[in-house]
């Protein structure tokens, strides 16, 4: 059950400040919150005093106590991280270039393959045509068929078995 804001005046009279009082409660506790962090930031040193006790103080001890840090600072801030930063991006960048260069390579050597097993294909099919006994013509210059003699077939083949030892591999 919730009471309005009048009734809480009517029972409690300084209850009326409570909105002002919440504000600055905040921003206290927000200052606070700052302040330890500022201070958990800073480096913490352990020591033992002469009774025996362990001391913790964001303070070092006098130069004749021995002290150990227990919480170190943050490192400073390194001067060159934009360099870093930038010299990083562009060896990404390189990288990048030099992938795509190599993809690029090697799809042209791919395709350099698949057009020579292509016209490897073509010239077993046209000697296997020329050792058939099947009569065989060629055109000529001007698209005329012009029939090939024995001899005329010969010398194509030994042209053609001749291309396939030097281009094709099997």
């Amino acid at each position: 059950m919730s009471l309005p804001m009048g009734e809480i005046a009517r029972i409690f009279p300084s209850a009326a400040r409570w909105p002002s009082l919440a504000g600055a409660l905040s921003c206290l506790v927000a200052a606070s919150l700052a302040l330890a962090a500022t201070q958990a930031s800073a480096a913490t040193y352990k020591w033992t005093d002469a009774n025996g006790r362990v001391i913790y103080s964001d303070q070092p001890p006098s130069a004749d106590v021995k002290y150990e840090l227990v919480g170190a600072p943050p490192p400073p801030a390194n001067p060159n991280a934009a360099k870093e930063l930038a010299a990083q991006q562009g060896e990404v960048v390189q990288r990048r270039l030099k992938r795509a260069e190599e993809e690029t390579k090697a799809a042209k050597t791919k395709a350099d393959a698949d057009a020579k097993r292509e016209q490897c294909v073509k010239a077993r099919g046209q000697l296997l045509l020329l050792q058939s006994d099947q009569n065989v013509y060629r055109s000529n210059a001007s698209g005329q068929p012009v029939f090939m003699d024995a001899d005329v077939r010969r010398a194509e083949q030994q042209q053609l078995q001749t291309w396939l030892k030097d281009n094709c591999s099997s």
